[in-house]
């Protein structure tokens, strides 16, 4: 694991989306395509909205999420909504979306549908991940009803349901996070950093980013 620390926020999304765009490139250079995860929420949107003017090849890169809400694209819940307002804009629009969401009333109805779509463009070339002061990362929360298949199982991805989570969700397992290439975590603020150094002492049970903790770069900003 290795933390970068920034003079402020806006340097560090500016840093990072460029960071990525290389790292993309490069694995352009060796392969016929080369794939992005992504977080939603609110901390990743302003290295989207620089990620997405580069000038990249983007018909050869496929983007998806690292987690979603299950909830339609019309919800302002939505990851997939913030990514195509944010991302897959401008230069990025080129890009292919593999969603991580299908018209159902639960995950497990799609579940097998969305893995097998997925399963094409694995491993992932890159991935950007964020952290919840709860130790989360993507949807594997402390708690979660299928918290030891998250963590420890071997499927592309899991239906998850946890406490305070007002929906159910549906996130990339560890295996496959701890299986990309390139792995980056962003986080800002005090609370959060102070949540990182907790987390670099407890179990991935007790703080599930612990697992994807080691070959992890971190890119911290104070505020």
């Amino acid at each position: 694991m290795k933390i970068v620390e920034y003079p402020d926020a806006e340097m560090m999304m500016m840093d990072l989306a460029n960071t990525l765009a290389s790292e993309l490139e490069n694995s352009l250079l060796g392969n016929d395509f080369a794939s992005l995860a992504v977080p939603g929420g609110t901390t990743p949107g302003p290295i989207f909205d620089s990620l997405c003017a580069v000038d990249l090849d983007w018909s050869r890169v496929r983007v998806m999420l690292t987690d979603e809400r299950w909830v339609p694209e019309s919800s302002e819940r939505s990851n997939t909504r913030l990514l195509r307002e944010r991302l897959l804009v401008n230069n990025a629009a080129k890009a292919q979306y593999v969603p991580l969401y299908a018209d159902a009333t639960a995950p497990e109805d799609k579940l097998p549908e969305l893995a097998a779509n997925l399963g094409e463009s694995l491993p992932i070339s890159v991935v950007l991940l964020g952290m919840g002061t709860d130790m989360h990362t993507a949807s594997i929360f402390p708690g979660a009803d299928q918290l030891e298949l998250a963590l420890h199982g071997k499927d592309t991805l899991v239906a998850i349901r946890a406490p305070g989570a007002p929906e159910p969700r549906i996130t990339l397992s560890a295996n496959v996070l701890k299986s990309a290439m390139s792995r980056h975590i962003v986080i800002i603020g005090t609370q959060k950093r102070e949540a990182l150094e907790k987390a670099r002492q407890l179990s991935p049970r007790e703080a599930p980013v612990a697992a994807v903790l080691s070959g992890s770069i971190i890119h911290w900003a104070e505020r």
